[in-house]
């Protein structure tokens, strides 16, 4: 992702701070190399752990990044629908309107 594809904050914090923003980007890469998932599944239970964490700006980052990856409106929206068990209600249906906000605009 560029730097003109961030979300503002963090696009602010490249600008500024580019030297902990490579180191930021490499981590991310480390991580994702790590194990055996595939990019999709590493792309869902990123979307999971944000909607876990209540990061509505990260919940929509990751909405954004899997549509523009290929990912279904209805996979992505399943990881609200299974939120509801494990977080609660009002945390799923949370995540859902901001899946949606992404996916119906």
């Amino acid at each position: 992702m560029s730097k003109q594809e961030l979300p503002a904050g963090a696009a602010q914090v490249a600008e500024q701070y580019p030297e902990i923003w490579e180191a930021y980007s490499e981590l991310g890469r480390a991580c994702a190399d790590s194990g055996p998932l595939d990019a999709r599944t590493r792309r869902l239970v990123k979307l999971a752990l944000a909607v876990g964490a209540r990061s509505e700006g990260a919940v929509h980052s990751h909405v954004r990044r899997g549509l523009e990856e290929g990912e279904s409106t209805e996979a992505l929206k399943q990881v609200a629908m299974l939120a509801i068990p494990t977080l609660g209600l009002p945390s799923g249906v949370a995540a859902l309107t901001w899946i949606e906000d992404i996916t119906e605009s």
